[in-house]
């Protein structure tokens, strides 16, 4: 094991005092495999099982907190104490592995497709997302906006009682958090919007709510985390300095992890900054300035992508496709056998990749899903 993997590979502990076994974590991924009640398939169970023997921590795809914030066909919900069984067997099958099992939360918002709503999509604002056909939402009025608070403050009870180490609120990917803090998707002119501190409101309620709840609730140290994606294309959007600010601000709030959304870790920004040839990654790290755990991802693969990722100073790496494609890769690096990696899926090894119909069949028939698909 070289010195680049034994950092890799090091523990690291949280602000809460929980210690993670390493720096690898399994990002959270849609998987569609859900039962159409809302609960977890014995399938998915198996798929996440798989893939939480090697990493320190399984962030699991998201759940949503009310009815009406289902953003994906076979997606288990949270919004009911009548979940909490469904929730348990999940977290079960990932800490039984040796990972920290963490719950990931949120609302799709104007992402929603009506169908998996009864029509009711709702967003900060009546603004629909860009791009043909999408469905105008209705504004939450201010008392559905602090229901929403509660609703996500319940889910996260909901995920103490199951058993689960953390939760991670996402506020990423274009979801009802961040349509409230995007100019894009926020026009409101209450409390809730405006300014870019005005629209920063309703994120920072959140984690206030789900902070408070753990509080009260978790009668061990328990994992508030918080992901969120730097930049949106539209104009008005989020822009890099936009959530610079942002960021700023989430450091500030005893998190114990910030966990930004990449497809590539080494991007650069689009607007919004002095300079757009610094990474994404190095203006989030100067911004936090050590005060958070900063979550890095995207297009990792090989022991070499992750190696040099490593070294620009995140102290956490998430893997997400890679760990579909070689549920033993950090096994592999442990055993210096880092030429072992398979970085391209595998189209005949589904029953041994352990990998959900549902989700194989997306991999397969979804063109740049993978590479070598």
């Amino acid at each position: 094991m070289t010195n680049e993997n034994n950092s890799l590979l090091s523990s690291f502990t949280l602000p809460n005092g929980i210690t993670l076994k390493n720096r690898v974590v399994m990002a959270p991924m849609t998987n569609f495999s859900s039962n159409q009640d809302g609960t977890v398939t014995d399938a998915e169970v198996d798929y996440y099982a798989r893939r939480s023997s090697g990493v320190s921590m399984v962030i699991t795809a998201c759940t949503n907190v009310t009815p009406n914030g289902q953003g994906f066909p076979g997606e288990f919900a949270g919004y009911s104490d009548d979940f909490i069984p469904s929730l348990k067997q999940l977290a079960s099958g990932i800490k039984e592995q040796g990972a920290k099992a963490i719950l990931q939360i949120f609302h799709g918002g104007r992402q929603c497709p009506p169908d998996l709503v009864n029509g009711d999509v709702v967003s900060a604002s009546n603004i629909p997302s860009e791009g043909e056909g999408n469905p105008v939402p209705r504004g939450l009025s201010e008392a559905e906006v602090e229901e929403m608070i509660e609703a996500f403050g319940e889910t996260t009870r909901r995920a103490i009682e199951a058993g689960y180490d953390g939760v991670e609120i996402h506020g990423a990917n274009g979801y009802l958090i961040q349509q409230f803090f995007s100019p894009h998707s926020n026009r409101r002119e209450d409390r809730f919007g405006g300014s870019l501190e005005k629209r920063m409101t309703f994120p920072l309620a959140v984690i206030e709510k789900v902070k408070s709840v753990v509080k009260e609730h978790a009668k061990s140290p328990f994992i508030v985390g918080y992901r969120f994606s730097p930049e949106e294309p539209e104009t008005p959007g989020i822009t890099m300095d936009d959530t610079l600010a942002l960021v700023d601000k989430l450091s500030d709030q005893g998190l114990d992890y910030l966990h930004v959304s990449l497809q590539d870790f080494h991007s650069t920004p689009r607007r919004g900054v002095d300079d757009l040839s610094n990474t994404r990654i190095h203006y989030l790290l100067e911004k936090i300035d050590n005060r958070v755990p900063l979550i890095g991802v995207g297009s990792i693969y090989s022991a070499e992508d992750a190696k040099k990722a490593f070294a620009t100073g995140v102290p956490l790496l998430a893997l997400g496709r890679e760990l579909i494609i070689d549920p033993d890769w950090v096994q592999k690096v442990e055993a210096g056998k880092e030429d072992d990696i398979v970085t391209e899926i595998d189209k005949d090894r589904q029953k041994e990749l352990v990998v959900p119909d549902p989700l194989w069949n997306a991999i397969i028939n979804t063109p740049g899903w993978f590479p070598g698909v």
